[in-house]
């Protein structure tokens, strides 16, 4: 599984005219998903980005967490943060998971992340759409969670 976390001052996605989430100060994230990903590999990811501490304090330093400047979180399904670039010019997704294992994955992700945050805190876009995702990057400032980099593999 990986996030693309962008601390965002705005965000929003737009479907079709329709504006599906909207948020305020906190992060934009895209999801992808991988076949072999499980509910306790995104519980593990949530943790994670739900205490990163990106937010500046007082001082100025990074050290305050979604929870203690009060963000939200719009969470994107993305399946192309899987693109395999090595052969050729057009990406292969081949790692990405299909849509069967993707789409429920990606909703358990929304419910636990509302259950920590609230659903007020918690926006989304749609799954397989074609969205249109605007943002107002803060810093900018980007961080990329890969379940294969922050979770250890048993041996």
């Amino acid at each position: 599984m990986k996030f693309v976390i962008q601390r965002v001052q705005h965000a929003s996605c737009t479907v079709d005219g329709e504006v599906t989430g909207a948020i305020e100060k906190g992060f934009l994230v895209l999801i992808g998903v991988r076949a072999d990903d499980t509910q306790e590999i995104a519980q593990k990811m949530l943790k994670k980005m739900l205490g990163l501490r990106i937010f500046e304090d007082a001082e100025g330093k990074t050290n305050l967490d979604l929870n203690t400047v009060g963000g939200s979180v719009l969470l994107i399904s993305q399946f192309t943060l899987y693109a395999d670039c090595r052969k050729g010019n057009r990406p292969s997704f081949i790692e990405a998971a299909p849509p069967a294992i993707a789409e429920p994955m990606y909703e358990f992700l929304i419910k636990e992340c509302r259950n920590q945050l609230g659903k007020e805190r918690v926006q989304v876009g749609r799954f397989g759409a074609d969205m249109k995702v605007s943002l107002l990057n803060d810093g900018p400032f980007t961080v990329v969670l890969d379940s294969d980099e922050i979770i250890p593999k048993a041996h």
